[in-house]
């Protein structure tokens, strides 16, 4: 019988094709009784366990085509680490010698105080990263279970569609012969690495669909709607008719928007807009190019830092942002200062517990109170702003003292390598993010001791609505079209406006092409979005006369009911 189910789509297009269930063995772990004597057998058959998955992720890693995806090296390497963790290596030894009980219970039971402890980071994207931790126990335990090799057989001309509980990068490579069509998941968010990897892949992908593992059977026809978030599960003959002509529709689009990667992003009126990408690692540069982004409008600096028992040091931070400025060729880099929370990787010895994560000890905050992780960090920037265009911008800034708290960091970054003789650019640019309500309602303070403002719209809807967009029972309340929100939106870019400074979007709003015609009104001129936004916002921008928006973006300014924003916003990208 036909159904539909519904999550949050990560990756655009759409795929028709044969599910192929992975494998979710964490459902099937059993608790049992180890007698004494028989306990140094079970830590010998855990730990051949984990020897067997180390040697299967070496084996993918050396095995990885010319032409795979950047990230999955580096997710590799990152589960790799996990693994050797003695988190994951050596506590689970001692619960089986404490408790007298099976492997995969004591894993299991470690696995699950880690993801307690990961929930308490109020950073959205390291705390997403417990699935790093769920993935390497699920691979550890399907050893222990003797699951066999998981690869698909299904007729060759059927499109493969994986459907998973979670999936990790290196089960995804060992799909990677098949060349699956799209993959759904029941956990994960707008960033987990599935999500990370699916649009570096460029493949439909759906998270958060919380069921579909167990409602969807094994070679059932499915569609995945990876524009609207929907999948179809065994579908009629019309609606299957529907969506292949969607699917044809798509493609076509894609090839489309293609012949415009050259042309430079100007309104019909002649007025000239910047189109910038957002990184998370230094490879995504080329993809920026790609795409033909005129320069890094957010360079997440996060993922140097993760999941990892030790800080970067000066050098390798220094090394990836130089690459990054290098590969861009003089083309602006705004890297954005370390974004985290209170992860307990920081200080290992001390894991802090807050009732609200997201309002507690985070981004600039964290900094601030880490003066050597943030000075540390400054003079990488600041040495690698000698080989480019780069640009620092300080996150989650709420207050004036703040911002000059972080400037006289920065002053003692570049004093301090002056004294050692090392260059960099004195008259590198400062730009603040503007994702706090204060933030936006004193913008005009913030835009006269800054170079430019860069307005992070993903925490600013967040906080002004009071919706932890984490959260599934309220998710639906995140609304990027609530009033509230477009006001200080638009009062921000006015503040900077009239300061004579830049603003810039570099959350998901810069990247949605619906959004694009309004933002134009609201006078922004710098978009940043992930690289394969870019191409639909460009055409947007193309097909735009900015004289004929300003009505329009007054009117929905001027409303304050939800309801009747929504279709002035479609009558605006209809003119």
């Amino acid at each position: 019988m036909s159904f539909s189910m519904h999550g949050v789509a990560v990756s655009g297009g759409i795929a028709i094709g044969r599910a192929h269930l992975v494998s979710h063995a964490l459902l099937e772990v059993a608790h049992y009784v180890v007698p004494e004597g028989l306990i140094p057998q079970e830590i010998q058959r855990f730990n051949e366990a984990v020897a067997t998955v180390r040697k299967d992720l070496e084996t993918i890693r050396q095995q990885l085509p010319a032409n795979a995806p950047s990230e999955l090296g580096s997710f590799i390497n990152t589960h790799l680490m996990i693994l050797a963790d003695r988190a994951l290596s050596v506590a689970p030894v001692e619960i089986i010698q404490s408790e007298l009980c099976n492997a995969e219970w004591a894993l299991k039971q470690q696995m699950d105080d880690l993801v307690e402890q990961f929930e308490q980071i109020d950073d959205e994207y390291l705390r997403e990263r417990k699935q790093d931790v769920v993935q390497v126990v699920e691979r550890v335990i399907k050893v222990l279970l003797g699951h066999p090799s998981q690869a698909p057989v299904l007729e060759q001309e059927s499109a493969i569609i994986l459907v998973a509980h979670d999936l990790s990068p290196a089960d995804t490579i060992q799909f990677k012969e098949h060349k699956f069509a799209a993959f759904i998941t029941d956990v994960g968010g707008a960033t987990s690495h599935t999500a990370i990897l699916a649009r570096s892949l460029n493949i439909p992908s759906i998270v958060a669909l919380q069921r579909s593992r167990a409602l969807i059977r094994d070679g059932e026809l499915i569609i995945v709607d990876g524009n609207q978030g929907v999948v179809v599960i065994d579908p009629d003959k019309d609606t299957l008719a529907e969506y292949r002509l969607r699917q044809e529709q798509w493609e076509i689009e894609q090839q489309k928007l293609k012949r415009i990667k050259s042309t430079k992003a100007i309104t019909l009126d002649g007025t000239a807009i910047e189109l910038f990408a957002n990184i998370e690692v230094p490879a995504d540069a080329t993809k920026a190019k790609a795409v033909g982004a005129t320069g890094i409008g957010l360079y997440r600096t996060e993922f140097l830092f993760m999941n990892r028992r030790e800080m970067p040091d000066e050098e390798e931070q220094y090394l990836a942002y130089r690459k990054v400025a290098e590969a861009m060729k003089g083309l602006p880099v705004t890297i954005r200062t370390l974004d985290l929370g209170a992860d307990k990787e920081m200080n290992p010895d001390t894991v802090r517990t807050c009732t609200n994560p997201a309002l507690g000890l985070r981004a600039i905050r964290l900094c601030l109170s880490e003066p050597l992780i943030f000075h540390t960090q400054l003079r990488a920037i600041l040495r690698a702003s000698h080989y480019g265009n780069i640009k620092i911008l300080i996150p989650m800034l709420s207050s004036i003292n703040e911002l000059r708290q972080s400037l006289q960091m920065i002053e003692r970054a570049k004093l301090s390598l002056q004294r050692e003789g090392l260059h960099f650019d004195k008259g590198i640019q400062v730009g603040g993010m503007i994702e706090v309500p204060a933030a936006a309602l004193c913008a005009e303070a913030f835009a006269r001791e800054l170079d430019f403002l860069s307005i992070g719209t993903n925490d600013l809807i967040q906080y002004t609505l009071a919706i932890d967009r984490t959260d599934d029972t309220v998710s639906h309340l995140y609304n990027p079209l609530h009033p509230a929100v477009l006001y200080l939106i638009e009062t921000t870019i006015k503040a900077g406006l009239r300061a004579g400074k830049s603003v810039s979007v570099c959350g998901e709003m810069a990247g949605d092409p619906k959004l694009t015609r309004l933002l134009l009104g609201f006078g922004l001129r710098h978009f940043s979005m992930h690289p394969a936004h870019i191409l639909a916002v460009k055409r947007q921008v193309l097909q735009s006369d900015l004289a004929q928006l300003l009505h329009a973006t007054r009117k929905i300014l001027a409303s304050q009911d939800i309801d009747k924003i929504e279709p002035l916003l479609q009558k605006l990208n209809l003119s």
